[in-house]
């Protein structure tokens, strides 16, 4: 039986590697472009022999009973983290299909969902888990392990989820800040996941940025494979429940209730964030367009004096930057408050980097 120094050297000959394997995953996410995917993969292409050996020493040592459940979690994001590897190197060198590429990386949400339970036992895990800004702060960091180990009758924090496993449809999954008070009011973030997504996949796009700066996520799953962007709309009336579910359980500034979401998503965002008496006080598309919906007369009139952070790429694939400029145009007509990011680098691809510039535009 190993020592308790030989455990924390084993853990530590994994985390490194681990941690720094999933930090290049947040950069290819956010870089993913198809035409240069075989660029990307070389970026991730060293991580498999640097995963590889700590996590074979790991898997031969018998550890203590009281730390089996860390070992066989370490163990389980190890080996997800692998596959991920291999699934994005697979589509990048030989599939001429581009959803391929973010096939693989839905796998992505899985190992950071595995991993997280650990971050009040491992300080790098629980940095790993802020955006780069806040990593260095130790108070931070100290607040947030107090707060994931408080006592069992203290209002739920964390990750939560309510009828969302990932082979249902129409739940959704809550991020509540575990340095949370049990009564300051919270921003909430309702973020919709694209075409085909999940929000139990997209609750991880937010999850960094809500633990640093103190704000719920709401993360809801489309009822059907995508919202309801053609015929009867099946989502809103759900959305809006969610949204007061949550703010039955949970103080909400109402003042701060954010919109967002990324391609199908984003345009739903608009659909439903403009319609008359939506609780949202905020919007934040995400490489989405305008639906033509709002097109018609007197669709857009909530928007006037309506704050908006429109977010599109220039090497957007799917839907050509044209279409943001359209957008741009027309809200602004509209009487909109309205920030517009056209990013030089962006794909059709979620920006996280925006993410604190949005917190910060929120409580602003």
């Amino acid at each position: 039986m190993p020592t308790p120094a030989a455990v924390s050297e084993a853990i530590e000959k994994l985390l490194h590697p681990l941690l720094d394997t999933l930090e290049r995953m947040v950069w290819v996410q956010r870089y993913l472009y198809p035409p240069v995917a075989e660029r990307l993969a070389e970026v991730l292409a060293p991580q498999t022999a640097a995963l590889a050996a700590p996590l074979s020493a790991l898997e031969e040592g018998a550890w203590p009973d009281d730390v089996a459940f860390m070992r066989e979690r370490l163990l389980d994001v190890g080996r997800q983290t692998l596959e991920m590897l291999a699934a994005f190197a697979a589509a990048a060198r030989a599939s001429d299909d581009p959803f391929d590429l973010y096939r693989a990386l839905r796998r992505f949400a899985r190992v950071q969902e595995t991993l997280y339970p650990l971050a009040p036992a491992f300080d790098p895990v629980s940095r790993w888990f802020l955006d780069p800004g806040c990593r260095d702060d130790d108070t931070l960091v100290e607040r947030l392990r107090a707060g994931s180990l408080r006592a069992d009758d203290a209002p739920r924090v964390g990750v939560l989820h309510a009828d969302n496993n990932r082979d249902t449809r129409g739940g959704f999954s809550l991020y509540v800040p575990e340095t949370w008070d049990g009564r300051a009011a919270m921003p909430l973030v309702v973020a919709l996941h694209g075409g085909h997504g999940h929000g139990r996949d997209f609750l991880w796009s937010w999850l960094r940025e809500a633990r640093a700066r103190e704000a719920l996520v709401l993360a809801p799953t489309s009822r059907g494979r995508t919202w309801s962007l053609m015929g009867e709309d099946v989502d809103g009336a759900s959305l809006e429940r969610m949204v007061e579910s949550v703010a039955a359980r949970y103080p909400v500034d109402r003042a701060r209730v954010l919109l967002t979401g990324m391609s199908d998503g984003a345009t739903y965002a608009f659909l439903h964030g403009l319609r008359e008496g939506a609780p949202f006080t905020h919007l934040a598309p995400a490489c989405g367009v305008l639906h033509p919906a709002l097109l018609v007369a007197d669709s857009l009139a909530r928007a006037r004096d309506l704050p908006i952070y429109l977010i599109h790429g220039e090497l957007d694939w799917m839907f050509p930057v044209e279409t943001a400029r359209l957008a741009r145009d027309l809200l602004t007509a509209a009487g909109a408050r309205l920030v517009y990011r056209q990013i030089e680098d962006l794909s059709h691809a979620y920006p996280r980097d925006e993410n604190p510039k949005i917190l910060d535009w929120l409580a602003a």
